[in-house]
């Protein structure tokens, strides 16, 4: 079950849209998380460094929905260690340390949490710029009044029709 693997500065570990066949334990080191890696849109999503010996999984939702990676992972550091654990290995890892799993569940959580405010955050944004354009001389109704009831939904506003 112990595969483990040494990186150098720039390997890609997956990229995004590759089969979700593993997930990964990093033992040291650190990873960026990017979105169209390479491309004109790059976008660091996140990073991982364990520099205190935490552990620190990424990949597990591809191995856990058997999807497509949804980003890409690139190797920050020489002399990464990163542990593979394919999904003939999961219930064995856990096993060997169920303490694991609670860990990796708290970090999905922390995880969604995390996007669930950008997503909030960009709902204001987007209500706040709603209401600017209200007000001024370019108004789409349609448009607006669709991106009224979004924000609607994720925001304490309530527009008025």
């Amino acid at each position: 079950m112990d595969n483990i693997q040494t990186f150098s500065r720039g390997e890609i570990v997956f990229r995004e849209g590759d089969a979700g066949d593993c997930m990964y334990e990093l033992e040291s080191g650190g990873v960026g998380i990017y979105h169209d890696y390479g491309g004109p849109n790059e976008k660091l999503v996140n990073t991982l460094c364990n520099t205190r010996r935490e552990l620190m999984i990424f990949g597990e939702m591809g191995l856990l929905e058997h999807a497509p990676r949804s980003a890409t992972v690139v190797v920050l550091e020489d002399n990464t260690i990163l542990t593979r654990i394919s999904e003939a290995d999961f219930e064995a890892y856990f096993k060997k340390n169920s303490a694991r799993l609670l860990d990796l569940m708290q970090q999905m959580c922390n995880r969604l949490r995390r996007t669930t405010q950008d997503y909030v955050e960009a709902c204001h944004t987007v209500y706040d710029t709603v209401e600017t354009e209200k007000t001024g001389a370019n108004k789409d109704r349609g448009l607006l009044d669709r991106l009224d009831q979004l924000c609607a939904f994720y925001t304490n506003y309530r527009p008025v029709f």
